[in-house]
């Protein structure tokens, strides 16, 4: 299944995507995609459904995050080898992790909005890790089982906040809008190989970003397993896995966003997303 949220901050409505790539209004079924709804039981309930008896939505306007309720937005840094060599780092010997703030996540197609004093802000394609049953120590053989789905994530990033203002990663990874999500989220049933997908992003039509999941230094079943032991992760938790190379920090000059930029970006099977850069500007971030 894809099953997405479309409509106002504050007045997001569920959907999923028929098999013809139709929107389909599931708010006869239920109130919100939330986490709760990520539950195996959750999601079977959806799957019994017959889509083609779900109202049209012939203008779904606006795409919001694909659910509601989540708690964390954990990240992933330098998982691959070739993106952490044109960060000048070495190849992790084991996952790096930071919390993106939650205040971050934004629709697929939201405006981003460069915070005040920005000069170095990056782009950053992934693909996300959704949580469907709660993981706690779970073995690397057991990890995919605590998958809801998957979805493609810009974990956008203030270099100069990240690397030159002190303490951790935090301070240039967690910027209102700096966390895309969506279109959708795809059930790991429609994803037999999160190792197998590809990923790219544009910037004003120039390739940047150009990779794929199978490149990863650590997959994502290694991944969910690792994280669980030293955090809980429930219903509604994002891991995002890491972003390949051609990240604007990475070229020769370096470049960084600046108002009027456009980024187009998609991982293979999940969609695409899109997103204009602006000035700052706290109606853009509150809409």
């Amino acid at each position: 299944m894809r099953l997405m949220r479309h409509g106002p901050k504050g007045a997001e409505k569920p959907a999923l995507i028929d098999a013809a790539g139709q929107v389909r209004d599931l708010s006869g079924v239920l109130a919100d995609i939330t986490a709760a709804t990520l539950s195996p039981q959750g999601l079977d309930r959806l799957r019994a459904l017959d889509a083609s008896q779900l109202p049209l939505v012939e203008r779904p306007g606006r795409i919001a995050p694909p659910w509601s309720g989540m708690a964390k937005f954990v990240c992933v840094g330098l998982n691959y080898a070739d993106h952490a060599a044109e960060a000048g780092m070495p190849v992790p010997k084991e996952p790096v992790l930071f919390l993106k703030a939650i205040s971050a996540l934004m629709g697929c197609n939201d405006a981003v909005v460069l915070p005040q004093g920005s000069v170095k802000s990056d782009w950053e394609v992934e693909l996300g890790v959704v949580i469907g049953r709660q993981a706690r120590y779970v073995s690397e053989a057991d990890a995919l089982d605590r998958v809801a789905g998957y979805c493609v994530v810009n974990d956008l990033s203030e270099r100069e906040y990240q690397l030159e203002r002190g303490g951790q990663w935090d301070k240039g990874k967690g910027c209102d809008t700096f966390g895309p999500v969506g279109p959708w989220l795809v059930t790991a049933d429609e994803v037999p190989d999160p190792q197998a997908l590809s990923l790219w992003l544009d910037l004003n039509g120039e390739r940047c970003q150009s990779g794929s999941t199978q490149t990863m230094v650590f997959g994502v079943a290694k991944l969910v397993s690792y994280i669980s032991r030293f955090m809980t992760l429930h219903p509604g938790d994002l891991v995002s896995t890491g972003t390949p190379p051609g990240v604007g920090s990475g070229r020769k000059p370096p470049r960084f966003l600046k108002p009027g930029d456009e980024m187009r970006l998609g991982v293979s099977g999940l969609g695409e997303q899109r997103q204009r850069v602006h000035a700052w500007d706290s109606a853009l971030i509150d809409g």
